[in-house]
């Protein structure tokens, strides 16, 4: 391949830049705002700069201290991991079985595959729900969506591209089926299974829909369905005003709040598995 012009170059490096610009300054936005006071609000008619001159922890200390956020973000924490770590364990398990040649395998692979074409919809799966006593439950949350048929056969396509002689001779020295999984094909699949969690993670940590479907309790309700209260509805659901009305933060600066806690715990975990992201996808989806 031909080294890049000088032009061609430069119009790469400036096209990169503005799209950096574009992605990252929207969320400084969001932290400058939630940083700042109700008066620079007020002054500069929503629209704060980068750097406030008197930044204070008014709206995080609101939603804190109202106590509605810390449970909601507890709740969120303990479905991310718990979700995960059964979906995980579910979909490796499904997909290392169906990458063997087993009795009714096929039936079972493309009855997983239909379900990526039809699906029941929002009514029978909500009655689904309820027939089963899994409404206004954390349970609700997890279990339908227990196993998503796309990282099912990401996983199941690299599982059939690990080399056969090591399975064979893991065989020949005695070791069974859960121990080969265990001791060669996870070790093996690291970047793919980082991929899947992840993407497990994110859609558990941000699922409201479901939320808002099954809990009926207010007390049960995670950080998304929370958020929306406080950015779409406007709604300042449990914040402590502390009985002093200059020390009340403004509305806009609370929403900006809840979406920084909302957004920080994924950009946390997010670069640690960044650098699996491109080769787990690539290697997960392609058979050769």
């Amino acid at each position: 391949m031909e080294r890049p012009s000088r032009i061609g170059l430069a119009f790469k490096v400036i096209a990169l830049v503005v799209v950096c610009f574009l992605v990252i300054y929207p969320f400084l936005n969001i932290v400058a705002t939630s940083f700042a006071t109700e008066q620079e609000i007020t002054r500069s008619d929503g629209v704060i700069t980068l750097f406030p001159h008197h930044p204070t922890l008014e709206a995080y200390r609101a939603i804190f201290e109202g106590g509605v956020v810390t449970r909601a973000l507890m709740v969120s924490i303990g479905v991310t991991v718990i979700g995960t770590a059964l979906n995980m364990i579910f979909t490796v398990t499904m997909a290392w079985g169906l990458s063997r040649p087993i009795v009714a395998g096929r039936f079972v692979l493309t009855t997983v595959l239909l379900t990526m074409l039809f699906g029941a919809g929002i009514i029978p799966n909500f009655l689904l729900v309820k027939a089963l006593g899994l409404y206004d439950s954390y349970a609700a949350l997890v279990l339908p969506g227990l196993i998503s048929a796309f990282n099912f056969l990401v996983l199941r396509n690299f599982f059939m591209n690990i080399p056969q002689e090591l399975i064979d001779s893991a065989r020949i020295d005695g070791a069974g089926e859960f121990s080969i999984l265990i001791r060669i094909v996870l070790p093996l699949s690291k970047a793919v299974l980082a991929v899947v969690a992840l993407f497990y993670a994110v859609s558990h940590w941000n699922a409201f829909f479901n939320a808002m479907l099954y809990l009926s309790d207010t007390e049960k309700w995670p950080l998304p369905l929370v958020l929306r209260l406080y950015v779409l509805q406007g709604q300042q659901v449990g914040v402590d005003s502390g009985g002093v009305a200059e020390a009340v933060p403004s509305i806009q600066a609370i929403q900006m709040a809840v979406v920084v806690v909302a957004l920080v715990p994924i950009l946390l975990v997010y670069p640690f598995l960044q650098r699996y992201f491109t080769k787990g996808v690539l290697t997960g989806a392609i058979k050769g």
